[in-house]
C-alpha cells in the first residue's frame, strides 16, 4: 500500500530522534577529523617518526572496520538504541583514553577503539533512521547522518583552531595542565555524553520491536512517527508478514551466486568503495599536509581546511534538499561527473608545483586554480555521494538481511578508508598529481558503475526492497 505522509505534528517528533540518533554521525565525524590537528604534537610529544604517526591515524579506521561489522548484528540482538548506548560509551571511555596516553602506542589502542565506536555509529544511524522516517520523508531524514558528519568534521577543526590559538599558537603548549592537543582529543567526550543521553530516551525501532515481539510497544512508536493517517493494523501486519518466515540475519543470508554474496550486497560494497576511492578523505585527513606540500603556509592551510568544511556542509544541505525531489541516483551521477572534472583539474594544478631554494610553490593561476578545484571537488562530494550513499545502504536491502549487509558494506567503506589513508603520503610523495589523477579515474568508473548497476529507491517502502 501506499505511505501517507506525516503529520506536521508527528513530523516534527521524527525529525527530533532522527537528530538524536545522527549525533552519532557527528562523533563519527568530528572523531575521525580531530586527529587532523593533532598529529604534529603528537610527533613531537612522542618523539615519533612518521610510520608512527601513520599508524596512529590509521588506526581509527581499522577500529571502525570492526565496529561496522559487529554493529549490525549487535543491532539485531540487543536493539537499535541499546547498541547506540554502547557506542557512545565506547566513545566517552576513548576519548579520555586518547586525552591522557601513556606512550604512543597506549595512544593507537586507544584509537582503535574509538574507532570500533566510529564504525558502530556509521551502522546505526542509517539503519535506525530509514526504520522509523516516514516512506515520504526517508531521503531527506537519512541525510542527517551526513549532515551530522560533515557538522562534526568541521567542528572538531574549529576546537583544534581555536584550542591551538588559545595555547599560542603551537598544540604542544600547556594548556590547563595538559597540552592543546590531548585537549583536542579529549573534548569528544562532551558529544559523546550527549548522544548516552538522547540515545536512552528515544524510541526503539518500530521493526525491531515486532522483531522482538513487543507488538504493542511498537503500535504506539509507529503511530508517534507515521501519523493518524496510517492504519496502523496495516503496517504491523505488513511488517510482519516481511518477518515472518525470516530469522535474525546473519553472514550465511549474504551468501549468493555472485562471487559468494548476494549481488545487492555487492552493490552495497561497491559503493562504498567507490565513495572512499575518490580520495575525499585525503581532503579532511592530510589537508594541512596536501596544502603545505604546494606551498600554503601552515596557517593558511588551517583556513582552507576550515573552508572545505563549510562547502561540505552547503553541499550537504543541497543534497538534503534534492535527495527525495530528484531522487538517489541522478545526484550520484551529477557527483560523479563534477568530481571526475574538479579532481582531474587539481591533478593538472598540482603538476606546476616547483621547488625553489628547499620551497615549493604553486605558481600563479595554478595555485588558486588547485584551490578552487578541490573545493569545487569537495562540494559534488557532498551534494551527492557523501549524503546518498548513507541514504541507499539504510533502504537499499532486503529487511531480512539489512542490518548484516549494511554492516559489511559500512566495513568495506573503512576498510577502502584506511587504504586511501595509509597510501596518501607515499602516493604524494611519489607524485601528487597522478595520485589526483587516480581519484579522478575511480569518479569516472564510479559514474559508470552507477548507470549500470544501482536501482532507485526514492518514495519506495522498506519492505518492497528486493
Amino acid at each position: 500500500m501506499a505511505a501517507q505522509p506525516a503529520h506536521q505534528e508527528n513530523l516534527g517528533h521524527v525529525v527530533f530522534i532522527t537528530a538524536a540518533a545522527a549525533i552519532g554521525g557527528f562523533l563519527f565525524g568530528y572523531d575521525s577529523a580531530v586527529i587532523n590537528g593533532a598529529v604534529v604534537g603528537i610527533q613531537k610529544y612522542f618523539h615519533v617518526g612518521p610510520v608512527e604517526i601513520g599508524i596512529v591515524v590509521a588506526i581509527a579506521l581499522l577500529g571502525s572496520a570492526i565496529g561496522a561489522w559487529v554493529g549490525g548484528n549487535l543491532a539485531d540482538r540487543w536493539g537499535r538504541t541499546r547498541t547506540m548506548q554502547v557506542a557512545a560509551i565506547l566513545f566517552a571511555i576513548s576519548s579520555i583514553g586518547q586525552m591522557l596516553p601513556v606512550a604512543v602506542w597506549d595512544l593507537g589502542v586507544w584509537r582503535l577503539l574509538a574507532g570500533v565506536a566510529i564504525g558502530m555509529a556509521s551502522v546505526l544511524g542509517p539503519a535506525y533512521i530509514a526504520e522509523v522516517a516516514p516512506p515520504a520523508y526517508r531521503g531527506r531524514l537519512g541525510s542527517f547522518q551526513q549532515l551530522a558528519i560533515v557538522l562534526g568534521i568541521a567542528v572538531s577543526q574549529l576546537v583544534n583552531y581555536a584550542l591551538a590559538r588559545v595555547a599560542g599558537g603551537n598544540v604542544n603548549n600547556p594548556l590547563w595542565g595538559l597540552q592543546a592537543w590531548q585537549w583536542m582529543l579529549g573534548a569528544c567526550v562532551v558529544p559523546a555524553l550527549l548522544y548516552l543521553l538522547f540515545a536512552s530516551t528515544i524510541p526503539e525501532s518500530p521493526r525491531y520491536l515486532i522483531m522482538a515481539g513487543r507488538t504493542e510497544q511498537a503500535r504506539r512508536v509507529l503511530q508517534e512517527v507515521e501519523g493518524a493517517d496510517v492504519n496502523i493494523d496495516d503496517r504491523v501486519h505488513e511488517i510482519q508478514h516481511v518477518l515472518r518466515t525470516e530469522r535474525r540475519p546473519t553472514m550465511k543470508d549474504l551468501r549468493g551466486p555472485a562471487l559468494g554474496l548476494l549481488g545487492i550486497v555487492w552493490v552495497g560494497i561497491t559503493l562504498s568503495v567507490f565513495q572512499q576511492f575518490v580520495g575525499i578523505n585525503v581532503i579532511f585527513y592530510y589537508s594541512t599536509v596536501l596544502w603545505q606540500s604546494v606551498g600554503v603556509t601552515q596557517a593558511n592551510s588551517l583556513l582552507i581546511s576550515f573552508s572545505s568544511s563549510v562547502i561540505n556542509i552547503i553541499g550537504t544541505f543541497i543534497a538534503i534538499a534534492l535527495v527525495d525531489r530528484i531522487g538517489r541516483k541522478p545526484l550520484l551521477l551529477i557527483g560523479s561527473a563534477g568530481m571526475a572534472v574538479s579532481l582531474g583539474t587539481a591533478a593538472w594544478a598540482f603538476s606546476f608545483a616547483r621547488t625553489v631554494n628547499g620551497a615549493v610553490s604553486l605558481p600563479d593561476p595554478q595555485g588558486l586554480i588547485a584551490l578552487v578545484a578541490a573545493n569545487v571537488f569537495v562540494l559534488f562530494f557532498a551534494l551527492s555521494w557523501g549524503v546518498v550513499v548513507w541514504v541507499l545502504l539504510g533502504e537499499m536491502f532486503p529487511n531480512r538481511i539489512r542490518a548484516a549487509a549494511l554492516g559489511v558494506a559500512a566495513a568495506a567503506q573503512w576498510i577502502a578508508n584506511w587504504a586511501i589513508t595509509v597510501s596518501f603520503p607515499a602516493l604524494a610523495d611519489w607524485n601528487l598529481p597522478l595520485t589526483y589523477a587516480m581519484y579522478s579515474a575511480f569518479a569516472v568508473l564510479s559514474f559508470i558503475f552507477v548507470t549500470r548497476w544501482v536501482k532507485e529507491t526514492k518514495g519506495r517502502p522498506l519492505e518492497e526492497m528486493g
